[in-house]
């Protein structure tokens, strides 16, 4: 777990990257701490400001490189979001970064499917869900900011792997869970305070 410290030159890092090679600038790695060197799954998010709509989301889910470089790698591909038109430098003031940074993602061991209902709790658990080539990763914000509850969760983790929407019952499924520290602007390149995931800010 991060401090609040810390976490705030997370977010304020990866408005660096975005904003170095938006302006083709060079990225000031010398400047991090040594808890950048840390390996750690991150995911960077851009919403638009101040409709806070989604304009990218990319990340590196397992711990498998240093939070410095997963940070870069995510910042650099958010911008560049398959599922929107690429970021212009005309938009930096125009958009809030976010960042989560992950645990090692666990498997969720049950008896039988129904029991992933009583595992997963809304506001600590993101969800990673694997059957066969397909899989999809949800964020633990996301239930919060749209309202779900945990069947629609898990109905909503299948569909965005591309699974049928109940597929979460099927004993050939795998799900791991991990948690997540959420650091976000208020505004574009302003105050940044860390998100409590029981759906209120703190």
């Amino acid at each position: 777990m991060l401090n609040f410290e810390d976490g705030k030159k997370t977010v304020k890092f990866a408005r660096e990257v975005i904003e170095s090679i938006l302006k083709q600038d060079n990225i000031r790695l010398s400047t991090l701490e040594k808890f950048f060197d840390e390996k750690s799954g991150v995911f960077v998010t851009i919403h638009t400001f101040p409709s806070y709509n989604l304009r990218g989301c990319i990340g590196i889910p397992k711990p498998i490189m240093s939070l410095k470089n997963s940070i870069t790698e995510a910042s650099k591909s958010v911008i560049k979001d398959p599922r929107f038109s690429p970021l212009l430098e005309e938009e930096l003031d125009k958009i809030i970064i976010e960042v989560t940074i992950l645990t090692k993602p666990t498997k969720i061991i049950v008896t039988k499917p129904e029991d992933y209902i009583k595992e997963i709790k809304i506001g600590r658990d993101g969800l990673i869900i694997e059957n066969g080539f397909n899989s999809g990763l949800l964020l633990p914000q996301v239930p919060i900011e749209q309202g779900w509850d945990i069947n629609e969760y898990l109905a909503n983790i299948c569909l965005k792997a591309g699974l049928p929407s109940d597929s979460w019952t099927d004993k050939e499924t795998r799900i791991y869970k991990f948690f997540g520290q959420v650091f976000s602007e208020i505004e574009p390149n302003g105050e940044i305070k860390e998100k409590n995931l029981n759906g209120f800010d703190s």
